[in-house]
């Protein structure tokens, strides 16, 4: 099976540093990968409903929810491109995650078992030298790919405020050039047992 990234861009700004570390790594990417980029502040979602109780779940057929839907489910890896908002996710992303409890009850896409064994992974910027702070939003990932039995490839961090400043993070930059080349385990819970 050809490998194919999603890419989704979770910032509210274009050309941020998250989104600059995150074409750095894809760079590296063998050729024969495919890539699809999608922009959430391009292509925003409208505010998740909850529906997990109803019987009425159809599968979306058109406009931005079917076109993250498709690609979702199409894609072999799934990257997560949101700059550290106030220790997690950005709401654009958090909204993204949102929709996948939806798709875990759409008939017919069988959302969970599609994506297991599949990767997801995280790259983000934040203002902080403590790499610490953004522990919460790689909890949301990995805890995410645990529940569907994804893989996690992890968190490709760098350090930057003002647009551009990740590109003076070398170390950084040096962890973009084989971060999508690791092997990635399979996600589990951290209170799981062996």
């Amino acid at each position: 099976m050809t490998r194919r990234f999603l890419f989704v861009l979770g910032s509210s700004r274009s050309d941020g540093n998250t989104e600059l570390l995150t074409r750095r790594a894809a760079e590296q990417l063998p050729e024969d990968v495919e890539q699809q980029w999608i922009d959430l502040s391009a292509h925003p979602l409208p505010d998740f409903e909850d529906l997990r109780h109803d019987t009425d779940h159809v599968r979306p057929t058109q406009g931005n929810v079917a076109l993250l839907l498709d690609a979702t489910l199409a894609a072999t890896d799934v990257v997560i491109a949101s700059p550290l908002y106030w220790y997690s996710v950005s709401a654009p992303v958090k909204r993204y995650l949102d929709y996948w409890s939806g798709w875990l009850r759409t008939p017919g896409i069988d959302f969970k078992a599609t994506m297991a064994g599949r990767t997801l992974w995280g790259v983000t910027a934040l203002a902080h030298e403590e790499q610490e702070v953004a522990d919460p939003l790689v909890g949301t990932l990995s805890n995410s790919a645990a529940y569907l039995r994804m893989r996690f490839g992890g968190v490709l961090l760098g350090n930057g405020s003002k647009p551009g400043d990740v590109l003076a993070d070398a170390e950084a930059l040096t962890r973009a050039k084989t971060f999508f080349a690791q092997e990635a385990p399979l996600a589990r819970f951290p209170y799981e047992n062996d």
